[in-house]
């Protein structure tokens, strides 16, 4: 007999617990994604690895999260959010020791990719449970607050994951996720029982997860490996794939993506698109950054981690504020607002050089968290309450998509510039004038996107007027 209660039936009680284990499952992948971009050029020296190679092992996490989203957030709806929570945790745990034993490049991108699955089965599942778990009138607050610890975890990955490469090695940034990751497996365990799924009975669409993850795989690899001839192939191909997704979901009887909430919901749509536009545009800093601090003004990991603490700091501040100014106001207000901040950042970066002053880069960064801290909570909440109850996995998994591609894309335009502007030759301090040239060139390209991203966000429309929102 069940002695613990499902996670979308909760005391208040229950819902405290609920939200510290979501608290410490978004905090995981958001630390050692932002520690490892310190310990990146350390990887490179270890294994002798060029711009783009170390561009991949990035990468590779983006792309295997991007490609399981969907699929493992329909899943989730069919057969229980906190059963695929838990896999993924398992997962996540066992592909963090697996990247820090990992013998070579090859066994580490490979492990990476595994990692990318098991966050997969994470972002798709949490914010679905946390959204069904608590009332609409604090959904803003309590979302805001786990976007809160995933700014925590980019906030102390440089910190930390400086100090543990410098001392230890950057093998003990994937060594620390490991009991933190079994720690979650027990504590869902011990305090919850699995919820009675709310699309239960409909049908999986298999068909349709093969097409989207060949498609989005396809496209993926194929704009990393733009300007050759291969990769505009692989390009054309794989976007000819998910056109084909969509076309093919439209008359599926139970789609993996509901493609008509795309085009009947104006909040979903643009609100995903928001998202996109805004990780695309951003994703990439912490990787310039971290290089440039490095390798141009010759920074240790530690130094340059404490710098780059700035901007998810005030995130982390300033997210839960916005998350509850959504329950009240227009996401919408506030999200574009946030989007054209963080494109003012942008544009106070592009001509940073070897001797502009430190105190500047850091106070461009707090202007950017604050801008990412006014997007991102309500942006979410816009996307979580634009859907029925039934389809909060579907929802969750599509956001958390938009941010996976939007940060692929921010990384493959990365590598395309380096490509074409560096070539294939390790990153040393000989060449930070072309590093130099080649941040210049990305960041005004993201201030553009930045731009366009205002407008997207502002088309969505109000979500606050009466029947916009679901029961």
């Amino acid at each position: 007999m069940n002695v613990n209660p499902s996670p979308q039936n909760l005391s208040p009680a229950g819902r405290k617990t609920f939200l510290r284990i979501a608290i410490v499952s978004s905090f995981l992948p958001s630390f050692m994604g932002s520690a490892l971009n310190i310990a990146l050029p350390e990887i490179g020296r270890a294994f002798s690895l060029s711009a783009v190679s170390l561009g991949w092992v990035q990468s590779i996490y983006l792309l295997a999260t991007a490609v399981a989203l969907v699929p493992i957030g329909r899943i989730a709806d069919l057969y229980g959010r906190r059963r695929i929570f838990l896999a993924g945790c398992v997962i996540f745990s066992l592909m963090s020791l697996l990247c820090a034993m990992a013998p070579s490049v090859t066994v580490l991108i490979l492990a990476r990719g595994g990692l990318g699955l098991g966050a997969a089965m994470i972002f798709a599942t949490i914010t679905a449970m946390l959204t069904a778990a608590f009332p609409h009138s604090e959904r803003g607050r309590v979302l805001g607050i786990n976007i809160a610890a995933v700014y925590v975890g980019l906030s102390s990955g440089p910190v930390l994951g400086g100090l543990m490469t410098e001392y230890f090695g950057w093998r003990s940034i994937f060594a620390t996720i490991v009991p933190l990751g079994l720690w979650l497996v027990w504590a869902v365990q011990r305090h919850f029982d699995a919820e009675r799924p709310d699309a239960e009975g409909e049908g999986l669409d298999l068909p349709g997860m093969l097409l989207y993850g060949v498609g989005t795989a396809t496209l993926m690899y194929g704009l990393s490996r733009i300007p050759s001839n291969h990769g505009l192939i692989l390009t054309a191909a794989g976007s000819i794939c998910l056109i084909g997704f969509m076309v093919f979901e439209r008359r599926a009887a139970s789609p993996v993506m509901d493609v008509r909430l795309f085009i009947s919901n104006r909040v979903f749509l643009y609100s995903n698109l928001a998202a996109l536009i805004h990780y695309s545009a951003t994703f990439a800093v912490g990787f310039l950054l971290s290089l440039y601090l490095q390798i141009v003004r010759d920074l240790s990991a530690a130094t340059a981690g404490m710098l780059l603490i700035a901007q998810p700091l005030v995130q982390a501040l300033f997210s839960p504020l916005a998350g509850r100014l959504s329950d009240r106001m227009e996401p919408r207000v506030i999200a574009s607002a946030g989007m054209a901040l963080t494109g003012v950042g942008l544009l106070a970066l592009i001509p940073i050089h070897d001797q502009t002053p430190i105190w500047m880069i850091v106070c461009i960064l707090c202007v950017q968290g604050f801008g990412f801290a006014l997007f991102a909570s309500p942006n979410t909440n816009a996307i979580m309450s634009s859907v029925d109850r039934s389809r909060y996995g579907l929802a969750s998994g599509a956001l958390a998509t938009m941010r996976q591609i939007g940060q692929m894309l921010s990384m493959t335009l990365a590598m395309m510039v380096f490509f074409l502007l560096i070539g294939s030759d390790p990153l040393t301090k000989l060449q930070s004038p072309l590093l130099l040239r080649s941040m210049s060139t990305l960041l005004t390209i993201m201030a553009v996107l930045c731009a366009l991203g205002v407008f997207a966000s502002l088309a969505r429309g109000n979500l606050h007027k009466p029947g916009s929102v679901p029961d």
